[in-house]
């Protein structure tokens, strides 16, 4: 694996992380939302990734992954962001514009301690990333100081 490969994987990184932060700030931002344009409250959403593995060999890819299961692709790629189907919080407000017919509203299904445990672990990847990426640059630094 050469030095811009690995940047490449790094950078990928960076970008599904900042996306996965942009998501959880969302769902913060959202917690009260109890009315929204598809109806009903807010939903939680979550990232979805899967390792990145166009341009590699699939024998050696097959290889690598039986020797290292850990060893995923050439980076990580964003599936999709879906909505977290776990129920929302149901409370008795009865004069809530947004209660039902027996005064109940129905609140978004997020949770501030998760959001920001999630919001830890993704900057905790991102500065990984990032000291990976600044790693690699440094070693290109030095390679070309060698070449003087």
């Amino acid at each position: 694996m050469g030095l811009f490969e690995s940047m490449k994987i790094s950078a990928s990184a960076l970008s599904a992380q900042r996306l996965r932060m942009d998501v959880i700030a969302n769902n913060i931002a959202n917690q009260q939302t109890t009315r929204t344009a598809e109806g009903g409250a807010y939903r939680r959403e979550q990232v979805v990734f899967r390792p990145q593995t166009q341009g590699r060999n699939p024998a050696f890819a097959a290889f690598m992954h039986r020797e290292s299961p850990a060893v995923g692709g050439e980076g990580v790629a964003v599936v999709a962001v879906v909505q977290d189907a776990s129920p929302g919080v149901v409370t008795f407000e009865p004069n809530n514009p947004d209660a039902n017919a027996d005064g109940y509203v129905q609140y978004p299904n997020v949770d501030v301690a998760t959001e920001m445990t999630d919001m830890l672990s993704a900057t905790r990847s991102y500065e990984a990333n990032t000291t990976v990426f600044n790693a690699i640059k440094g070693m290109t630094l030095k390679a070309l100081e060698i070449g003087r």
